[in-house]
């Protein structure tokens, strides 16, 4: 019977690391596309959209290493040391990206800067509007098979992930269709609440809080 149950949680595990390989791919093609798109475009929201890629895509690859190590049985205590280290990382990044979200946003608003029209930005956030709910089930499931609270906070960043792309998706289509061009600081401002509470809730971690997770969402 424990053999089995050993034999299950491997398998678990292993899926949780193909599940984060999946992921660490599309976070490299989302960061890449959003942030072209938002140079071209002068759209902050779209480059911020790419830089929160870019810090979950380091967050998704310790995640992984941990993964990786587990599943060869080696011991866990040097991957909670760099699970520590990385959630300071992501935690001051993401409360940095915000700062500059809010003055960025300020900048445009009092100058009248325009954004262009991104169909680029537009099938982007279509795309992740899709995939990461999707990945997000899956990582919370995996997670509690294996009993891994990083992994369903992850599921719960790929979430928070969705959110935020369906607010870029509002954001750019209002800009393409009605020409609003004071709608891409709004909607970046909008992105704001969702990565400070990533970033602060991923500074509690990395101070030891038993009730913080990654996201902040992640409460099964």
């Amino acid at each position: 019977m424990a053999t089995a149950q050993a034999g299950l949680h491997t398998t678990s595990v292993r899926k949780g690391v193909n599940i984060e390989i999946v992921s660490i791919i599309w976070m490299v093609i989302e960061a890449v596309v959003a942030i072209g798109s938002g140079i071209v475009a002068h759209s902050i929201a779209l480059t911020a959209f790419g830089a929160d890629s870019i810090i979950e895509l380091v967050a998704g690859g310790v995640l992984l290493w941990r993964l990786t190590i587990e599943a060869r049985g080696a011991s866990l205590a040097r991957v909670k040391r760099a699970e520590k280290r990385s959630s300071w990382v992501v935690g001051i990044a993401l409360l940095l990206l915000a700062v500059y979200i809010v003055v960025e946003s300020l900048v445009k608003l009092f100058t009248h800067q325009g954004t262009e029209t991104s169909f680029t930005g537009i099938g982007l956030a279509i795309a992740s509007g899709i995939i990461m709910p999707y990945l997000s089930r899956t990582k919370k499931r995996i997670g509690s098979e294996i009993g891994s609270k990083a992994l369903r906070s992850d599921g719960s960043c790929s979430m928070v992930c969705a959110y935020m792309s369906w607010i870029l998706l509002a954001g750019v289509i209002l800009t393409a269709l009605l020409g609003w061009w004071w709608i891409d600081a709004i909607a970046a401002l909008a992105l704001v609440y969702y990565v400070v509470k990533e970033g602060w809730e991923a500074v509690q971690e990395a101070r030891g809080k038993e009730d913080a997770c990654g996201c902040g969402c992640c409460h099964d």
